[in-house]
């Protein structure tokens, strides 16, 4: 085990940790710690708390100081800083006709070095965007792509329920999500209806999820063969919330549905194993051999080899099921928001293979300039 703090360096960001020392430190205060950019100033977010040792990234990295005013006052000057240089390096962008939108101007606690955020649809080479930079702010440059979601949080903004973006008022992590968990709770497939500002599968899908996949487990799905007291039935309908099922029972009319509560009924047999024993048949009626009244015992074996040469060929040759559209459809709700977008799917259902902006952002995309 090993005593550390909590220290985030954004009103939303992530928090990490830290090593106290001997410090006398307390939530909600400011602390100037070392970190691999350099000296940062950061806010206590988790006062002195033993962890396990595999849950600390190493090498852990120390405490400084408890921040003074100075330092408060200093951080303050640097805000005021990236307003200006946000304002230069925008002026350099239009100078140099580059396909990048600038978002966001970050110093350095200590001023050692200046990072700029911007987006863009593909490389830039902003090589000597960087020498320009450098030459006016002396002192390291260092551009960095993001994503669209990083974008948003970074900006901010209403989403469709009317408050402050989610990422940007709490959300330290982003989180997976995927156009499976939107069918699963029942939404609208439209993407204008679960996007984010973004453009991206609303990071609020994934709230829910774990609530609605054990309700799942447990409730028949629609199609599904179950027991009451009342005889056996299929289910029509599922208010999942509720725990109620419509069921029309064998032994009366189509149009009557019985309402039961997912207590009541007895799974006999889901839809989706209905659906493979109905497909087994098929294929096993497809792949029985066919009488003809021209086919000869001497000519069995020529037969057969013209048939085979006319399925390689392009010929006739027994129908198989058409299983290859629910296929694409079990990859497409594996895919998770960031994957699923806009033109990556095209008319003949594949993915686009192109690279998004969350496929270009990290150090991989990093010019350093001294």
């Amino acid at each position: 085990m090993a005593i550390v703090i909590g220290v985030r360096f954004k009103s939303a960001g992530k928090s990490y940790y830290f090593d106290p020392l001997d410090f006398e430190i307390n939530k909600g205060e400011s602390v100037i710690v070392e970190t691999a950019r350099g000296v940062e100033i950061g806010e206590v977010t988790m006062e002195r708390t033993d962890v396990p040792e595999s849950g600390i990234v190493q090498p852990l990295k120390k405490v400084l100081r408890n921040a003074t005013e100075e330092d408060r006052v200093r951080a303050v000057e640097n805000r005021e800083k990236e307003k200006w240089a946000l304002g230069v390096c925008q002026a350099k962008i239009e100078q140099h006709n580059l396909d990048m939108k600038l978002i966001d101007v970050e110093y350095t606690f200590d001023n050692n070095k200046v990072l700029f955020y911007f987006t863009s649809d593909g490389r830039v080479d902003f090589r000597e965007l960087v020498k320009d930079l450098a030459s006016i702010f002396k002192t390291r440059i260092e551009l960095r792509q993001i994503g669209v979601r990083d974008e948003a949080k970074i900006l901010g903004g209403i989403g469709i329920c009317g408050r402050c973006l989610c990422c940007k008022s709490f959300l330290g992590d982003f989180h997976p999500v995927s156009i499976k968990m939107a069918k699963e709770q029942g939404l609208s497939l439209n993407p204008t209806k679960i996007s984010g500002s973004c453009g991206r599968l609303m990071c609020c899908l994934k709230y829910e999820q774990d609530a609605y996949e054990h309700l799942l487990s447990k409730t028949p799905g629609v199609g599904s063969l179950v027991e009451t007291d009342k005889g056996r039935g299929v289910v029509m309908n599922v208010s999942l919330l509720k725990g109620l099922l419509k069921v029309r029972l064998e032994n009366g009319n189509e149009s009557d549905l019985a309402d039961f509560s997912v207590d009541e009924v007895r799974l006999i047999k889901s839809p989706a194993k209905r659906g493979r024993d109905k497909a087994g048949a098929q294929m096993a009626a497809q792949a029985a051999p066919e009488e003809t009244a021209e086919e000869t015992a001497e000519g069995t074996a020529e037969g057969t080899a013209a048939k085979t040469d006319g399925a390689a060929s392009g010929g006739d040759a027994p129908d198989e099921p058409d299983d290859a559209g629910s296929e694409l459809l079990d990859d497409i709700e594996n895919l998770s928001g960031d994957e699923l977008m806009g033109d990556a799917l095209i008319a003949e259902g594949l993915i686009n293979d192109g690279l998004m902006g969350d496929d270009l952002m990290g150090d991989g995309l990093t010019i350093t300039e001294r």
